[in-house]
């Protein structure tokens, strides 16, 4: 056996197979039958040709049958690529064509776009149309597309498949916010390694064995985990891996609805709750007050991938005072490179404080690592298993995947854009996105520093912090805002930034929005906040 999403599944089934795996859309489905569906679709692709090194894209919410075209593909050896269904036709274009897709599995509410695009992409030769809970009924019917329930139907449930390898790989598209997506490509035993349990988290250490996360679920209580962010995101997909792979069951709602996710909760019974930051936290916490929802068996939120401000971190321990929040560091480029745990009042400069983990460091302009205790600032990296690089990209490659040096010798590494701090105990803080800092009047601004200040004043729903230009000073720092109710009270903003603020890195711009525009797993969108200042003359300044 090897380490293999699609072996470390099958031992999870062999040991627990008629534990409850997935929930959702008002189904249930154990891990037998979650096998059984995968096996069915994956002899499916391979009737159809495809196997070892097909590019297999899948367009598709947070389902049951998104998990059971993820597993399928990995069950032949297959890539799997999960796309942002929220892409334009040309963004489609652009991701089917690079990505080399040889396959589509499609939900029908997507068939529309997914039309718009194929006639660009011609590599694609096959078509699976999958029953979509958000569909309306008036999808096109694409020609030559196989229906999902006639796929399974005449495939075989057992399992027959080539022996994997742990050099099978996963390629995971990111990015989009300031630039074009690229493939991120991992073994699938190093994605395993930092992403779905294969270390512990909070030592790096590895585990025993193949066998350890099903053997250990096997014999412990199972629990239930409902998982909000899209599966077309790693904050999604490798806790789904997590849990399953321990035998736990995970609960899926198709489209986030803040209302709708407490009526989950009460019905579900959660114990964990997964989101991204303050774009699912503020409208969650908002929409807990006053919903009578009963909220008894949740007693974690787990946040990752995007800002989690400390205010809205503070209106969770208001409204559940017994609750454990976590903030973890990490992207598809590093996999986890940490985990912090909040307190209600503590003081979040940027982003969050994450514990001393044996792979996570700081690098300097010259790639040294910085020892703990030099409280040195310098670049976010992760050394340990990382990926093999950019998929068809070697120049990006180069530019983030290099060697590092440390104790007198060096090492392959991951380095990121983040800009951080290493502390004297070894724990690591994040203070911004690198390619988000704005430099004005010669002083260095980070965004995120700024947005979790914003963020917190009451007038203020939701903001992203850019820099914007200043004939005086280079670039002023501005936001673009989504604000409670009406006019917001600038003053108060500005009044309430200064006594948190360096008086540089105060806001002077503001544009007042309907609605702050985010990726589905939460983060800014920078490049349509630029665009927007761009065009429009501000709501208000300070000069």
């Amino acid at each position: 056996m090897a380490y293999t999403f699609a072996d470390l599944f099958e031992h999870s089934v062999d040991a627990m197979p008629d534990r409850l795996a997935l929930i959702a859309s008002g189904e249930e489905v154990t891990y037998r039958e979650l096998e059984e569906r995968a096996n069915r679709l994956a002899h499916h692709l391979e009737t159809a040709g495809f196997g070892a090194g097909s590019h297999i894209g899948i367009h598709m919410h947070n389902s049951i049958e998104t998990m059971v075209a993820v597993l399928a593909a990995f069950k032949i050896r297959a890539v799997p690529l999960t796309v942002n269904y929220r892409y334009t036709t040309d963004e489609l274009v652009y991701l089917y064509d690079n990505a080399d897709l040889d396959a589509l599995v499609f939900h029908r509410g997507f068939a529309e776009r997914v039309a718009e695009a194929l006639p660009q992409v011609p590599r694609i030769r096959h078509l699976v149309d999958v029953p979509d809970a958000l569909a309306t009924g008036t999808e096109p019917s694409l020609p030559g597309s196989v229906r999902y329930q006639d796929a399974l139907a005449a495939a075989s449930p057992e399992r027959g498949f080539a022996e994997r390898s742990g050099d099978d790989v996963y390629i995971l598209y990111t990015g989009g916010t300031t630039g074009r997506p690229k493939g991120v490509v991992w073994r699938q035993e190093d994605m395993w390694r930092v992403l779905a349990g294969g270390l512990d988290f909070f030592t790096g250490e590895p585990i025993a064995d193949e066998y350890q996360q099903s053997r250990t679920g096997a014999a412990g209580e199972p629990m239930r985990m409902l998982i909000l962010p899209p599966l077309i995101h790693t904050s999604a997909l490798m806790p789904t891996f997590t849990a399953l792979l321990a035998g736990n069951a995970v609960i899926y709602d198709p489209r986030f609805d803040a209302a709708r996710t407490w009526e989950l909760v009460g019905r579900h019974r959660p114990t964990a709750m997964v989101i991204t930051g303050d774009a699912m936290g503020r409208p969650l916490v908002e929409a807990l007050r006053g919903a009578g929802a009963d909220t008894s068996s949740l007693a974690v939120v787990a946040s990752g991938a995007a800002l989690f401000s400390g205010s809205v971190k503070d209106a969770f321990f208001e409204a559940l005072p017994n609750l454990m929040i976590s903030d973890s560091v990490g992207s598809s480029e590093t996999g986890f490179g940490g985990i912090g745990f909040a307190t209600k009042g503590l003081e979040q400069h940027g982003g969050p404080k994450v514990g001393s983990h044996r792979h996570t460091v700081v690098v300097d302009d010259e790639n040294r690592v910085q020892a703990p205790g030099s409280g040195a600032e310098g670049w976010l990296a992760k050394i340990g298993p990382v990926p093999l690089g950019y998929y068809n990209d070697p120049v990006k490659s180069a530019e983030i995947f290099r060697e590092v040096f440390a104790d007198g010798r060096s090492q392959r590494a991951v380095v990121t854009g983040d800009r951080a701090r290493i502390e004297d105990d070894g724990s690591v803080t994040l203070l911004g996105r690198g390619n988000m800092v704005i430099n004005t009047g010669g002083e260095k601004v980070f965004a995120e520093e700024v947005e979790a200040v914003v963020k917190a004043h009451s007038d203020v729903y939701d903001a992203i912090v850019i820099g914007v230009p200043d004939e005086r000073w280079g670039n002023r720092v501005a936001v673009v805002m989504r604000a409670r109710d009406g006019l917001p009270d600038f003053e108060s903003i500005e009044k309430h930034a200064r006594s948190q603020l360096a008086g540089y890195k105060i806001p002077r711009s503001f544009w007042i929005v309907p609605e702050v525009e985010r990726t589905p797993s939460g983060k800014p969108e920078y490049r349509w906040a630029k665009d927007h200042t761009a065009a429009h003359a501000p709501d208000h300044r300070i000069d």
